[in-house]
């Protein structure tokens, strides 16, 4: 099999949750969700070489990231080669920028990004139906970054995507902080079926004030002058009383007149939908004077 020597280059995008209801749990132990998945562009790097020999091996610029078969590029890359009996070396570069553990779906961008990138690199000629179903056994994440589309609609797992084409035209801008703390999806999905089997909070976990469908109908209405009213992440309240510091990053955003706010996945990272680029970095400079311990992008949708 030929395939091009030369090092391929690829950016590898996060995500936000503009909105998240966890709907039940299912008999495989996953939950059954709604989400409206934003790509946005803050971005890894991902560096393809070949090897001579047939192994895969991982470089990344992140202690945070492990380098062994537990990395979810390395599955990914070692999923091709078993599926397909390929008899090819890889190395793989990871310049993060994504943080790690935040709710913004890096490393499942990661995996996406290897499926993707190895399907050219290698000239597979595998469909993006075949990316789907092969990403499908990564992560839940991992299917909608194969799709390669600025919205999407989630449900399943969040694994079955649905691209939303009508959005295609609409910039968002968001402040976007990171805590700098690691939060674990399993623990968080743990702590919600325990606090529904306690009778807690019931109505506001599970019944949202609108549907995912009619935030999509109002963001094509409205655009950015979308209502706070219409956002929903029904695992921030876990998050939230897991680690407080959460509620002080949205407070902090509301303190600048923001008023729609909201965590995405399973956190910490937190998000404000701004009006313009420039509203966005002048109340980014403030924030930073005021918690230097936080890491604070100005982002868009992509």
């Amino acid at each position: 099999m030929k395939y091009s020597p030369a090092p391929l280059i690829t950016k590898s995008f996060a995500k936000l949750n503009l909105y998240l209801q966890v709907l039940n749990k299912r008999k495989d132990n996953f939950h059954n969700l709604s989400t409206l998945f934003a790509r946005i562009d803050l971005a890894d790097t991902l560096t393809f070489r070949a090897l001579k020999n047939n192994l895969i091996k991982i470089k990344c610029n992140s202690r945070q990231v492990p380098k062994d078969k537990t990395n979810l590029c390395y599955r990914a890359a070692e999923l091709l080669k078993q599926e397909y009996k390929l008899s090819l070396g890889i190395e793989i570069g990871l310049k993060k920028c994504i943080p790690v553990g935040a709710g913004l779906g890096g490393g499942s961008s990661n995996a996406a990004n290897v499926l993707l990138g190895l399907n050219k690199f290698w000239n597979l000629n595998l469909s993006e139906r075949k990316l789907v179903k092969l990403g499908e056994r990564l992560g839940s994440d991992v299917p909608f970054f194969i799709h390669r589309t600025k919205f999407a609609l989630g449900s399943g797992r969040g694994d079955r995507i649905k691209p939303l084409a009508a959005l295609a035209k609409l910039k968002l801008w968001f402040i976007l902080i990171y805590p700098d703390f690691k939060v674990s999806t399993p623990l968080i999905y743990q702590k919600f079926d325990a606090y529904l089997a306690a009778g807690k909070g019931f109505s506001y976990l599970t019944r949202p004030s609108h549907n995912v469908k009619i935030l999509t109908s109002e963001l094509l209405k409205k655009g950015k002058a979308i209502d706070q009213d219409y956002l929903f992440n029904g695992l921030e309240v876990i998050t939230t009383n897991l680690y407080p510091v959460v509620n002080q990053v949205k407070n902090a955003l509301f303190s600048l007149g923001l008023n729609r706010v909201m965590m995405s996945g399973s956190g910490p990272a937190v998000f404000a939908l701004c009006d313009s680029n420039v509203q966005a970095r002048n109340l980014r400079n403030k924030l930073c004077k005021q918690h230097k311990s936080w890491k604070i992008f100005v982002v868009s949708t992509v």
